[in-house]
């Protein structure tokens, strides 16, 4: 392998590892890697190129999220940095990394369920979602929602019956 090869694998390599520390405004305890936004960093000649999806496509977080990944590499020598936001294939709660869930469950917060791959339409309810939770300080299944929307848009609140302590819920997409 030739050192310029090496050179830039070695870049390569320090953008992503830069990119995947970046964590998310809403979720702080969650990086865009853990999250499953980060979807692709690369080299393109001098330039950076970050792939994110959105968990959503009116994710109000975007644009920090942009901002955060453009700076982080600003301040790792990267002068270069284009980030591109790619809405195919949607985000979706499985992408959240094993690391993350723990994460978030560190954080009081109930990581989402696995979903799997859906085909064809998604059917809407306009009455709260039935989940099977466990709360995330005492892992009770004994709790109940207390409004179908939280602090963003993507979380649910909860409270447990045992151990009485509210917490939130991120909902499966």
């Amino acid at each position: 392998m030739t050192v310029p090869t090496l050179i830039a694998e070695s870049r390569a390599n320090l953008a992503r590892t830069v990119a995947a520390a970046v964590t998310d405004p809403e979720m702080p305890m969650l990086t865009l890697e853990d999250l499953g936004v980060l979807r692709d960093v690369r080299l393109e000649g001098d330039a950076v190129i970050v792939t994110i999806t959105p968990t959503y496509s009116g994710c109000p977080a975007m644009a920090t999220m942009r901002d955060d990944l453009a700076h982080a590499l600003a301040d790792r020598g990267f002068e270069q940095v284009e980030i591109r936001v790619s809405l195919h294939p949607a985000w979706s709660t499985d992408w959240i990394t094993p690391r993350g869930r723990a994460a978030l469950r560190d954080a009081g917060i109930s990581a989402p369920s696995h979903v799997g791959e859906r085909l064809g339409p998604v059917p809407l309810s306009l009455t709260p979602t039935r989940r099977a939770l466990h709360c995330p300080r005492c892992d009770s299944t004994d709790v109940a929602i207390t409004s179908e929307f939280g602090a963003t848009a993507c979380k649910a609140l909860y409270r447990c019956n045992s151990c009485l302590e509210p917490f939130e819920h991120v909902k499966e997409i």
